[in-house]
Formats: structure tokens, C-alpha cells, sequence
């Protein structure tokens, strides 16, 4: 935890010992989190020595503490929220074990290899004062259109910095935030933001937005977002459910991503190290257009959904690394887990997201809740995503790729098994775009679940 972090963690504990336990304690909660994860890789049989670097077999334990207080009593309230992980490496790893490869579950030694273990802590002082609340700190977990932190694998990425929400106004939600490193659901460390193909990396991540509520079915969105050296980005979003009838719905859901070149990036040098690459992209600045369609169809147990999404020519998307890839990472240095990121579509699949430069994207989903059948906890779901007309240079051939994605999740419901969840995944990529873009794989993810609440 940094100084400043600890210092501002100090600070609202003596506050709260001042003002009195009653709010703070009595309105806390905190839990222990036991995440088990088998995960399996297979880039088919690609000759890439890139692709065969990325062939993964490993099965870790992940434990993550969660303090959430509640506020000290008085106009302002002061509270602290703390957090802590821990993850261990059961088995297995990355069979070809290169330093430069990047292991998506754990961080890695000196040789490539999976650590032992590795633990992570963090704190977020916060203050509320009527409906607006500010928390800074090291363990914020953002869930924005423009910046969603990852908990894909093991353990959660988290951010290190401040954000402020407010729901002064009915109906409207207002948040803004400023955040200064992040550390990747991999890794140990916190380090500075960037790009994909970027090795410079940048502090500096500034956003503000909202979410109007303009009747109780019809949501309108708006946020900016500027990562300094790299992007700035304006999003739309608008969600609209329509009832048909008792167990009967129409979902739509519209959004559109807008992001220009900041700083170094505008400055069309690639060796800046504040380049981006995604698919083709001219001299690594940004410039893209990115907007999707969702409909889903909702009756029972069963949802179908169907949509539509199209990236511009001129660049891919560009998505938020939670870290900058340093000069040693390129030149051979060990990567240590920092790497992975989401993204807010639909198309933020299992192994690709479909965000690269002119790619034109169909995809649709089944999903079912076996609770209407009288299984409760039970629920599956399959999905398919074809891309096409994927810009990869200025002359060459468009390219294409699908993905088929299956999910199985059950949460037994009493006994002494009650709450602990079991979810299985499995995912197919095939593609003819180069190698060096991605190869053909195959990926199962086997996740156990359990959370004890503390009384």
C-alpha cells in the first residue's frame, strides 16, 4: 500500500474513533472470498512460437478479504473500506516457459515460470455527505462504460485513486474520478496505464459521466474519458425494456464509443512508446468509432438475444491496459501478470473481444434459469460471434474470426453446500487473421465459488 493510501486509511480510522463506533461498525460488513480456479489454453496446433508460448494448463486458489464500514454519525460521515488477496499456484502453468511470455493467471519468475504465491492489499478512505459519496484510495473496482475493472481469472483488478458518485437528483446518477495506477488481476504490483502496443505508460486517467434515469424503463447515459498520452473518448449509451406481458420483455440496448488521440499519441511517432495496436492503426494513434446494437427477447426462464456491432476502419478500439508494458517486457524482461482488461460489449468474449480495426461483428445468445424447470441455481448459456472485414494493414485481404462460447453455472441453495458455486466454461476461436494477431484456441475455465459473510 503507498503512503499516501495508508496516510488517508489512518486518518478516517482516527476520524471514526473520534466520532464514535456507532455507523461505522454497526452498518460494516466483511467477508472471505475462496475462488478455486482450473485453467487450460490450447492454441490448437499452430507452429507460432508465439501461439505455443501461450499454451497454458494451471489450477490456483485465490482468497480475497473484503472490510466495507459503514459511516460515522453526523452531516459527514467517514468510513474505510480495506482489502486483501491472496493466491496460490496449485499446479501447472505455461508449458513453454518464456520470460517474455504472459501468464494470464498468476504472476511469473524470473524463468517464466508460475510464482508460489503472491498477495496483494489495498484501502479506500471515503467520505459521504447526503447522497454523494468519495472514496480514494488503492482498491477501486470501477464498473463504467468507459473503464471496467477485470475479474476474469483468479483475482480482481483494482485502481489506485479517487472517485466521487452522486445521487443528489432523482433519478440521476453523476460520477467522476481521477485514477493513478492499477494493478492487474495477476499481479502483486501497481503500475502506470497504456495501450495495447504501448511501453510508455501514463498516470493520468480522468473521466466523468452519468446515468439518467428518464422513466422507470428507459435509461440514457453519457461519460468522458481521457487516459493523458493515449485517448479521449465520449460514450452514449441508451437501455430500454418494454413490457409485453407477465414474463414477457424486449430489451435494447445502444452504444456507442467515440475515441480520438491524446498528447504523445497524436504525435503519429511510433517510437514514442505511446503507440496503440489494435488491428490496423495508423502509426499507432488512435481513431476509432465504435457503436453496437443488443436486443433481447425475454419470456420465462429463457432469454434470446440478437445484435450487431461495427468497428471503424480507421483503428481498433482502444481498451485500457491496466498497466504500460516497460522497455524490458520488449526487450525480453519477465512479465509478472499485470496483463487483462475489459471492455463494455456484448462482444467481450471469453478469448477475443471483436474490437479491431474494421471488424463488422454478429453474434446472439440462448440463455435459460432452470429455476422455472424447479431447479433453482441452475443456469446455461451459449453464445456465437462471427467478425468480419478485419482491417490488418493498408493493402492486404480483410480477415475474419468466430467464437462459440458455452457457460454452465449451479449455486446450491441450502445445506451445508448453500451458497457455494460451480461454473464451467468452454470456448472455441477459429480465425484467418495472421499469426502474429491471434491463433486458433481453445479455452476451458473451471471456477468454484464461496463467499462467508462475518457476523
Amino acid at each position: 500500500m503507498k503512503k499516501s493510501t495508508l496516510a488517508l486509511a489512518v486518518y478516517a480510522g482516527v476520524l471514526a474513533t473520534q466520532a464514535g463506533a456507532a455507523g461505522f461498525l454497526d452498518d460494516s460488513k466483511a467477508t472471505l472470498s475462496s475462488r478455486t480456479l482450473y485453467f487450460e489454453q490450447d492454441p490448437r496446433e499452430n507452429p507460432s512460437a508465439r501461439a505455443k508460448a501461450q499454451d497454458q494448463r494451471q489450477t490456483a486458489q485465490g482468497f480475497l478479504f473484503n472490510f466495507i464500514s459503514g459511516y460515522t454519525p453526523g452531516t459527514v460521515g467517514f468510513g474505510l473500506d480495506v482489502q486483501g488477496m491472496y493466491g496460490i499456484n496449485l499446479s501447472g502453468g505455461i508449458d513453454n516457459r518464456l520470460p517474455t511470455t504472459a501468464n494470464t493467471v498468476s504472476p511469473t519468475s524470473s524463468d517464466g515460470s508460475p510464482v508460489a504465491d503472491w498477495a496483494r492489499a489495498g484501502a479506500n478512505a471515503k467520505v459521504k455527505l447526503s447522497k454523494t459519496e468519495l472514496k480514494i484510495g488503492n482498491a477501486l473496482q470501477p464498473n463504467l462504460p468507459i473503464l471496467v475493472s477485470n475479474d476474469s481469472r483468479l483475482l480482481p483488478q483494482t485502481f489506485e485513486g479517487g472517485i466521487v458518485t452522486s445521487k443528489e437528483i432523482d433519478n440521476l446518477t453523476l460520477t467522476a474520478g481521477k485514477l493513478t495506477q492499477a494493478a492487474g488481476r495477476a499481479s502483486s504490483n501497481y503500475a502506470d496505464m497504456s495501450l495495447a502496443g504501448g511501453y510508455k505508460g501514463s498516470n493520468n486517467f480522468q473521466f466523468a459521466g452519468g446515468d439518467y434515469k428518464v422513466t422507470k424503463d428507459l435509461t440514457v447515459q453519457y461519460y468522458y474519458a481521457n487516459l493523458e498520452d493515449y485517448y479521449k473518448q465520449h460514450f452514449l449509451g441508451l437501455v430500454h425494456v418494454l413490457p409485453i406481458a407477465e414474463d414477457q420483455s424486449f430489451k435494447t440496448d445502444l452504444r456507442y464509443f467515440h475515441s480520438t488521440s491524446d498528447g504523445e499519441n497524436s504525435n503519429q511517432r511510433v517510437n514514442t512508446g505511446y503507440r496503440f495496436a489494435n488491428g490496423y492503426s495508423d502509426n499507432g494513434e488512435v481513431d476509432n468509432n465504435t457503436w453496437t446494437a443488443m436486443f433481447t427477447y425475454t419470456l420465462g426462464g429463457s432469454a434470446f438475444l440478437l445484435g450487431y456491432q461495427s468497428v471503424s476502419d480507421d483503428g481498433g478500439m482502444p481498451i485500457m491496459n491496466n498497466t504500460s508494458v516497460t522497455r524490458d517486457n520488449v526487450n525480453g524482461g519477465r512479465n509478472e501478470g499485470e496483463g487483462g482488461n475489459s471492455v463494455y460489449l456484448f462482444t467481450d468474449s471469453m478469448i477475443t473481444n471483436f474490437t479491431r480495426a474494421g471488424e463488422k461483428t454478429r453474434f446472439g445468445q440462448y440463455s435459460y434459469d432452470f429455476a422455472r424447470l424447479g431447479v433453482p441455481g441452475l443456469k446455461a448459456a451459449v453464445a456465437y460471434l462471427h467478425g468480419d472485414q478485419i482491417r490488418t494493414s493498408a493493402t492486404a485481404e480483410r480477415s475474419s474470426e468466430w467464437e462459440r462460447d458455452m457457460r454452465l453455472d449451479y449455486v446450491f441453495q441450502d445445506g451445508l453446500m448453500k451458497g457455494f458455486g460451480i461454473t464451467l466454461r468452454r470456448a472455441n476461436l477459429r480465425t484467418d487473421l495472421p499469426v502474429a494477431s491471434q491463433a486458433d484456441t481453445d479455452q476451458t475455465r473451471v471456477v468454484l465459488n464461496y463467499t462467508y459473510a462475518f457476523k
